[in-house]
């Protein structure tokens, strides 16, 4: 097992070191790195020093979503999709698209487009291999086999399982949105919806929309993976809800030991 990262709970807002359950992570033989900016804190593994160089990529990313919400304020507070600007900085037609495919506001993809812009910039720097860990979703980039645990809360399930990501399935984005665990919104009551796609704005973003639809019923579970067929480019998504479980998709799940 190269790397455990626990818990995907889709938190946009400071937390303790203590609330961070999900930065439990085994040796990986990359380097640690947390990098704080505002109201976002990463948390970097990487083949090498990255902190300047993820300080710049990070006040880039979070200074264009800035202006373009001074410009455009509902770009901020919607909860449904708004059209595509392609005017717009890369960052924010990323979030918009993928807000726009899933059925969600565009803010629903902030955490993970943030992580994507900035692992994407640590790799086009010549980094070999790079994690980026933002409020519980995930840039994966590794060219060895890695497992991520799934999270979830009060659940018998949470840490007992997690995905297997294979070399050629990366660099993927790994998101999960949550009822019950952080400060996010969402509509559903599940403990863990957990989505892996290419576009990690994408995967966030559905992992709020899917999430929304999840309750504490099998039923619910079914429809939320047959919604997630229709959503294109999606690789595969886990449903935890209390003691149930449901899964769709390339998604190769794992026991793991205590």
């Amino acid at each position: 097992m190269s790397s455990k990262n626990k818990s995907f709970s889709r938190k946009k807002t400071p937390l303790s070191y203590q609330e961070r359950k999900y930065r439990l992570v085994e040796a990986s033989g990359l380097v640690s790195t947390v990098v704080k900016m505002a109201e976002t804190d990463l948390h970097i593994q990487a083949s090498g020093s990255v902190e300047d160089a993820a300080l710049q990529l990070l006040s880039t990313a979070r200074a264009a979503i800035e202006q373009y919400i001074r410009n455009h304020p509902l770009f901020k507070d919607s909860l449904v999709p708004l059209p595509v600007d392609n005017s717009a900085p890369e960052i924010i037609r990323k979030m918009a698209a993928a807000a726009l495919r899933c059925g969600v506001g565009p803010m629903a993809a902030v955490a993970g487009v943030i992580a994507e812009q900035v692992g994407q910039g640590l790799l086009g720097q010549g980094l070999e291999e790079v994690i980026v860990e933002n409020g519980g979703d995930l840039f994966v980039s590794r060219r060895q086999q890695t497992t991520v645990s799934i999270y979830a809360g009060e659940s018998p399930l949470s840490d007992k399982l997690g995905i297997s990501l294979q070399p050629e399935q990366m660099a993927c984005g790994v998101c999960c949105s949550s009822g019950t665990i952080g400060h996010s919104l969402s509509l559903g009551t599940a403990d863990a919806v957990m989505v892996t796609a290419a576009s990690t704005a994408l995967a966030d973003a559905a992992a709020t929309r899917l999430g929304n639809e999840v309750g504490r019923n099998k039923q619910s579970i079914n429809q939320a993976l047959a919604l997630a067929e229709e959503i294109e480019g999606l690789a595969g998504v886990v449903i935890i809800s209390g003691e149930q479980l449901g899964a769709w998709g390339e998604i190769e799940l794992v026991q793991l030991s205590a």
